[in-house]
């Protein structure tokens, strides 16, 4: 166990990492990995070159390209805000706003890992939520279903849908799982409880993905 992002990345140069794979079924995956506490986070890369290891000020990953390109590439979108501007196209026409948002006019909005990359750092960095638990909790899935895959939107070369089966988040200190499904919006949660803590063979839970839905007459 490790108490802090600090003592793992003085550590952490000693890992290996192998291309063995999980399965004969399945290639080695191309995986990276992102860790966090409740003051750092690094992305962890095993490269040709060697392990990689980067800060995270976003606080967010996507899938390829590696996180160096992703970092350079958000720089891309630096003019961006959520707030109001003024027109600075030219003092000599007067370009009115026609609508909230318009600071934020360039943020990508297809399901390329790159652009979702932007669009959860934007919408995650410029978050407003309360202090409470289930505000955060809140918050942090609307975040998610910014970038979440709609069925239909990305059809793989093998002619299928690329979507986001599901979306998860813990609270640490609690040992609280919560998670909901692509065909099910509820929120559910599994808590890590004592007893589940001391049990001898692990719990499973099937996943609810049958749609909930509170009809009000």
């Amino acid at each position: 166990m490790y108490s802090s992002i600090k003592e793992i990345k003085e550590l952490i140069l000693n890992l290996n990492i192998t291309n063995i794979p999980f399965s004969d079924k399945y290639p080695v995956s191309e995986l990276h990995w992102m860790i966090s506490d409740n003051n750092d986070c690094i992305v962890i890369e095993q490269m040709k070159d060697g392990l990689k290891v980067y800060e995270n000020p976003y606080g967010v990953l996507a899938n390829n390209p590696p996180f160096h390109y992703q970092t350079t590439n958000i720089t891309n979108y630096r003019n961006l805000t959520p707030n109001y501007v003024e027109s600075r196209f030219s003092d000599k026409v007067n370009l009115g706003q026609y609508g909230q948002g318009m600071g934020a006019i360039g943020l990508p909005g297809d399901n390329t890992p790159t652009s979702r990359f932007v669009r959860a750092a934007f919408n995650k960095l410029n978050s407003i939520s309360e202090d409470d638990e289930m505000s955060s909790i809140t918050q942090f899935f609307h975040i998610l279903d910014s970038v979440s895959m709609v069925k239909g939107s990305t059809i793989t070369k093998e002619g299928k849908c690329d979507i986001t089966t599901y979306s998860s988040c813990i609270n640490t200190n609690k040992g609280i799982y919560y998670y909901k499904t692509y065909t099910n919006n509820q929120i559910t949660a599994v808590k890590m409880t004592e007893q589940e803590k001391n049990k001898k063979e692990l719990s499973i839970y099937d996943l609810k993905e049958e749609q909930k839905i509170k009809y009000e007459n």
